[in-house]
């Protein structure tokens, strides 16, 4: 008789007091409260080499359809020449550097980020487009032998990230925070 009184006094104490819920949710809001600005700057790492790939995949989208098509293909603003708003790849049949009715679009892509900065810095400072010809090489509007190299900064909070397109048309990304030299 002595152990099923053991017994019953074991399991009618399982439980727990609104003290100890009160700690365990203290702790975890504040491991919350620890972890909140390192998960942010992790979401913001993650939009920005999202928004960059996606700027490199347009530019390898238009120099391939170029070699495709044997054609010039350009990269253009979405919005009032601001990168930031997005891009989209068509065949510039007028060489006005906006897409007309007639032509073909390839590719559009929207930014969604409001905090996203796009900075072109390019060999032929007046232009706010990347064309390719048929051979895939980027060139500037003074005529397809003169070709346009240089990059895009995308900067979001302290982060940044470079898509270069070297002078025979081959695009690439780097973090110019981590690699000084060759960034």
């Amino acid at each position: 008789m002595g152990v099923g009184k053991a017994m019953r006094h074991t399991c009618s104490s399982w439980g727990i007091s609104i003290v100890e819920l009160l700690v365990v949710l203290s702790i975890v809001c504040i491991v919350l409260a620890i972890g909140a600005p390192g998960f942010q700057r992790l979401l913001e790492a993650q939009r920005l080499a999202t928004v960059s790939n996606a700027l490199l995949m347009a530019v390898n989208l238009a120099r391939s359809e170029a070699i495709h098509r044997g054609r010039r293909v350009d990269l253009v603003p979405l919005d009032n020449m601001q990168w930031r708003h997005g891009w989209l790849v068509f065949i510039d049949e007028n060489n006005n550097q906006r897409p007309d009715s007639h032509e073909v679009v390839l590719h559009t892509y929207a930014v969604k980020i409001a905090d996203l900065q796009i900075t072109p810095r390019f060999s032929d400072s007046k232009v706010q487009y990347v064309a390719y010809s048929g051979s895939g090489r980027s060139h500037s509007n003074a005529g397809g032998q003169v070709s346009l190299s240089g990059h895009w900064l995308l900067g979001l909070g302290p982060l940044k990230r470079k898509v270069i397109i070297n002078f025979l048309g081959r695009p690439r990304i780097c973090d110019p925070l981590k690699d000084k030299t060759s960034c």
